[in-house]
């Protein structure tokens, strides 16, 4: 099945203004020709109308005062044969039929009968060519007083009017086609250099991809800084991981080369102690997990990114307090418990997860039953872990805090809890404290993130 081809958003913007464009120009030229036709036969119609009123000026009278028509009009065109402009004017009580010297040969077809006032416009061939007539009715009183009716009648070729129209539509359309050209070629000029910035993007984005750069550089428009930005982040984001999960790796394999040689030692002393060498195993086991498991936690945390969501904090550490409670039962763990509603984190609930989890256990394991959690919101989101134990030797707070410590070098008594979270922290931006609890006497850990 053949893939399908999709339009580029500089094809999807061109073509669907071109047909705008064309619909809007192709609607005004019918517009404008309707108008122009409109206006030329109402035009047409007032020369009629005036016409039948030069005829009616130019009647005379007989001996008897009934109307009479001369034989030569002051308009030319009606004394001209095959002039195009035709008059008849006919009696409708007498016999009377009078036309001009333009209709001789001609077989006028005009209304011989009307009420006074009355007026009618026709249309009709004269010899197979289109005519317009407009008949007339009046009536005109002799000298005896009788009214006597007549009907005026006058009619012009169409063929002027019709070349007219024609040769204004051909102008019309040539210029509307002409400027519908040229807009097409400034639209397309516009969309080209409008859309600039997206091809500067993508530019970018294939320079990214090839190696060659690594971040999204440039001036970019308003509408597009957002876009740019958060695109910045997400490659931050991903290279922060790899680096990472490159490091975790690397402090994999140090931190196993000591209780595998241990391990090694152990195999090949086989005349030692069995007792002992069981312990030295069991000892080095346990070490090799609790690396394992410091360096997947740390390799797995997800790090700001701009694509999360802001994650309510009361939730998290009740649940965590909870699933605590029931592990140090014995302890009788007295939960002090301020976190807010409206309090927020924007992360991975997993991340929060994991940090609030093992400041937490610490507090559980390390303290005398007693732990406070507090978690306020300002500029930044501020956590507070403190229990009422003995607490951390200040001149043991870097190394149990160093970045990338290796988890057989813990300090006896703290497990790799502080290390995993110092390293959660770090992805996300922030910084961790560790202090004295004024309250209850132990170990205080400060939790500082950006844009709580």
């Amino acid at each position: 099945m053949g893939q399908v081809r999709t339009f580029s958003i500089h094809q999807r913007l061109l073509l669907a203004a071109s047909l705008v464009l064309s619909a809007f120009l192709g609607l005004t030229g019918l517009a404008l020709d309707k108008a122009f036709r409109s206006a030329s036969e109402e035009a047409l119609q007032a020369r009629l109308y005036s016409s039948v009123y030069a005829l009616l000026a130019a009647a005379e009278e007989d001996e008897a005062g009934r109307l009479r028509m001369p034989q030569l009009l002051t308009d030319p065109r009606f004394n001209r044969p095959e002039s195009g402009l035709y008059a008849q004017v006919s009696g409708t009580q007498e016999s009377y039929l009078w036309i001009s010297s333009s209709s001789v040969g001609h077989k006028l077809g005009f209304v011989r009968e009307m009420q006074p006032g009355e007026s009618k416009f026709e249309q009709f061939k004269l010899d197979g060519a289109a005519t317009m007539g407009l008949s007339f009715g009046v009536v005109w009183e002799d000298f005896q007083g009788r009214e006597l009716q007549y009907v005026l009648a006058v009619a012009e070729d169409l063929k002027p009017l019709q070349e007219q129209i024609a040769a204004f539509r051909d102008t019309l359309f040539l210029w509307l086609g002409g400027a519908a050209l040229l807009l097409l070629l400034v639209q397309g000029w516009v969309l080209r250099w409008g859309l600039h910035p997206l091809r500067e993007v993508a530019q970018a984005l294939t320079e990214i991809e090839s190696g060659r750069e690594d971040q999204l550089k440039g001036d970019y428009p308003k509408e597009l800084n957002r876009l740019t930005s958060n695109i910045n982040s997400l490659i931050r984001h991903a290279q922060a991981r790899q680096h990472r999960y490159r490091d975790s790796l690397g402090d994999l394999a140090h931190s196993l080369k000591t209780p595998l040689a241990v391990l090694q030692g152990v195999a090949e002393n086989e005349g030692d102690n069995q007792q002992a060498t069981n312990n030295t195993l069991r000892e080095q086991v346990e070490r090799m997990n609790q690396i394992v498991s410091h360096q997947l936690q740390r390799a797995a945390a997800s790090g700001s990114s701009v694509l999360t969501q802001n994650l309510s904090v009361k939730p998290v550490v009740e649940r965590i307090a909870g699933s605590l409670e029931k592990v140090y039962r014995e302890q009788r763990i007295t939960w002090d418990l301020d976190v807010a509603e409206g309090v927020l984190f924007r992360g991975d609930e997993g991340d929060l997860m994991e940090l609030l989890g093992n400041l937490m256990e610490n507090a559980c394991k390390y303290g005398h039953g007693h732990v406070r959690i507090r978690a306020v919101t300002g500029k930044d989101l501020h956590l507070s872990v403190e229990d009422n134990g003995k607490g951390i030797p200040e001149d043991q707070v870097e190394s149990v805090l160093r970045r990338g410590h290796r988890a057989d070098q813990q300090l006896p008594g703290q497990g790799i809890g502080l290390s995993v979270a110092a390293d959660i922290v770090a992805a996300y931006g922030g910084r961790i404290e560790i202090g004295v609890a004024e309250q209850l006497g132990g170990a205080a850990v400060q939790v500082y993130l950006p844009g709580g």
